[in-house]
């Protein structure tokens, strides 16, 4: 998943067309869909190179927060989205009631969630078996895939607020019974991309890739890249 933080348009055109096929998912970050001039334009992009697309989940909350929910789900369809994401990073809404969304939502569209806080504080003090309970509910409400939070920065979520990424918090989820290919790791720095290609696989479910690194990224996937060149060569893979 590409994020496209409101990239001029030209810029935009250029990445999509030269870059589609290591894209699955362009996701207009928070708000900036709202004010993008003539948004359709990058609408007609995507759709022109067969890439999905879906709105930031901040842009969800703040309907919710303004109790306009039917009015998201109306723009959401004007826009022509296949994909909802919904999400609780920021405002006071329970994972519950947010499970509740994602199943309402599913009627109409494919709902991607997102699990965890923006806030560092909760980020750091939320459980791994919490974080497990939610992701296992959002899939049973319906998702078709639960994002875990990393915010652009690189902090917050599944990261420490020093960067680091809660290694034993990835490792009990992947020990869970939860399917991996149903979870979408945000990832924006090299690090973080490397690692999740390194103890998952080359085809791990990556996002909030800036429009810059999605070259970098797939050099990553395939050991182009010495972060993982080692990992790809029989023989010579260092594991840890």
């Amino acid at each position: 998943m590409v994020i496209d933080s409101g990239v001029p348009m030209s810029l935009f055109a250029d990445v999509v067309e030269s870059h589609a096929d290591h894209i699955d998912f362009v996701k207009f970050g928070w708000g900036t869909s709202v004010v993008t001039a003539n948004f359709h334009k990058k609408l007609d992009v995507v759709r022109a190179a067969n890439v999905d697309f879906y709105l930031g989940g901040t842009l969800f909350e703040k309907y919710i927060l303004q109790e306009r929910f039917d009015e998201f789900r109306t723009l959401c369809q004007a826009y022509g989205c296949r994909f909802v994401e919904v999400s609780n990073g920021t405002i006071d809404l329970s994972n519950d009631d947010k499970a509740d969304y994602v199943k309402r939502l599913s009627d109409d569209f494919l709902v991607i969630s997102e699990v965890g806080s923006k806030d560092q504080v909760k980020s750091d003090t939320m459980a791994p078996n919490k974080w497990i309970d939610y992701i296992q509910s959002d899939l049973d409400a319906g998702a078709v895939l639960v994002t875990l939070e990393t915010r652009e920065s690189g902090r917050g979520g599944i990261c420490r607020s020093n960067g680091e990424l809660r290694y034993g918090l990835i490792e009990e989820i992947f020990s869970s019974k939860i399917d991996h290919e149903k979870l979408l790791f945000e990832a924006p720095t090299t690090d973080l991309q490397s690692y999740f290609v390194r103890r998952h696989g080359a085809d791990v479910n990556l996002g909030n890739i800036s429009v810059s690194d999605i070259i970098s990224l797939e050099t990553i996937r395939l050991g182009l890249r010495s972060e993982t060149l080692l990992d790809f060569e029989p023989g010579f893979r260092d594991v840890d």
